[in-house]
């Protein structure tokens, strides 16, 4: 009689747990619309280059570094609304800077986000413009996961770095990343120095 009692219980509370409005929801990230590659000339008066940009992106002169004026009136910023993403440009002469510092401050930047990365990969880049430079490709959370750097080695220093206004995650952040180093890649090939 105490097993049957026992079993019934069971059975009831079982039924009655079964009212449950939970339903399972699967892990994932939100879908990112990405526009077609397409580009436009960026060949602004004064300005000692010129390269393509995308055109759902803008070209911002920038007014600020670290509270202070830029170095040199030819920094930009390349931002991407849609994607909450901005390619920061600096530009340098070399006449008027070491060529060597500036090299080793390109990469002193790209390794302080180490303490994030997972790894942190390089390429030789050499362009039929004469454009030489180095292609950062940054694993894991860190800030920035693409940067790079390119020289004529006499005249001419530009270096780029994409970061977004959001925390770091490589794996919601990795289909925009991947989508923007084929921009980045692009506007170094069409890089000229005037």
């Amino acid at each position: 009689m105490k097993h049957t009692i026992a079993i019934a219980l069971i059975g009831w509370m079982l039924l009655a747990s079964c009212n449950s409005d939970y339903t399972i929801k699967r892990r994932g990230y939100f879908r990112i619309d990405l526009p077609p590659h397409s580009y436009q000339l960026f060949e602004k008066p004064g300005y000692p280059y010129t390269f393509e940009y995308p055109t759902y992106s803008r070209v911002i002169q920038d007014s600020t570094f670290f509270e202070d004026r830029p170095e040199n009136p030819y920094w930009v910023n390349i931002d991407f609304p849609s994607l909450n993403g901005r390619i920061y440009i600096s530009y340098k002469d070399i006449g008027k800077n070491n060529f060597d510092k500036l090299v080793d401050d390109a990469f002193k930047l790209t390794y302080k986000h180490a303490t994030k990365a997972t790894a942190i990969r390089d390429s030789l880049m050499h362009t039929p413009n004469g454009v030489t430079g180095i292609f950062f490709r940054v694993g894991g959370n860190a800030a920035t996961a693409k940067q790079f750097f390119v020289t004529d080695s006499i005249t001419h220093f530009l270096r780029g770095a994409l970061y977004f206004d959001a925390t770091p995650n490589a794996d919601s952040l990795g289909v925009v990343n991947d989508f923007l180093e084929v921009d980045m890649r692009h506007l170094i090939n069409t890089l000229k120095w005037k």
